[in-house]
């Protein structure tokens, strides 16, 4: 198993929308399916209730580390910390990473998630499974936000 999930995609959008997708709280939650309590800011957790259905009883918690404008946002936390009444805060958290690069009038988005090796092992591989698989429908999500398509149901975190 890999110690980090990388993704890209190219979206048919500018690099100031997909920037404001990512980093306006009200957008990332209306894309990623979770209702977020506040704005975005580098050092300071964000938190909220996950959307997706059958997992609304899952507080949604990241801290933001960067927000380079129009390159770089970046949050760190505990990946697929949904077991009710675990608690996850003594477990190191992984990396996720929103590169942004212009691509003519697109944009190709990176994401990268790692730190994977430091989850426990009884749930490191499940968490990387899932993230994976979730970080691609999240792209997809994405994607559909930007474009003005439909999203699709699924989840990643």
């Amino acid at each position: 198993m890999s110690d980090r999930i990388e993704k890209r995609i190219e979206l048919r959008a500018p690099v100031s929308r997909v920037w404001r997708a990512l980093t306006d709280y009200r957008e990332f939650g209306a894309w990623f399916r979770v209702d977020l309590s506040g704005p975005f800011e580098p050092g300071r957790e964000a938190i909220g209730h996950i959307t997706w259905p059958g997992y609304e009883h899952i507080v949604w918690r990241a801290v933001v580390q960067v927000m380079e404008p129009q390159r770089l946002f970046s949050f760190s936390w505990h990946p697929y910390a949904i077991e009710p009444g675990v608690d996850y805060s003594a477990e190191p958290p992984t990396l996720v990473e929103f590169h942004l690069e212009a691509h003519g009038e697109d944009t190709v988005l990176t994401l990268v998630e790692s730190g994977f090796e430091r989850i426990p092992a009884s749930r490191r591989a499940e968490a990387f499974r899932m993230n994976d698989d979730g970080w691609s429908i999240q792209l997809e999500n994405i994607r559909r936000h930007v474009e003005g398509s439909v999203m699709t149901d699924g989840h990643a975190g």
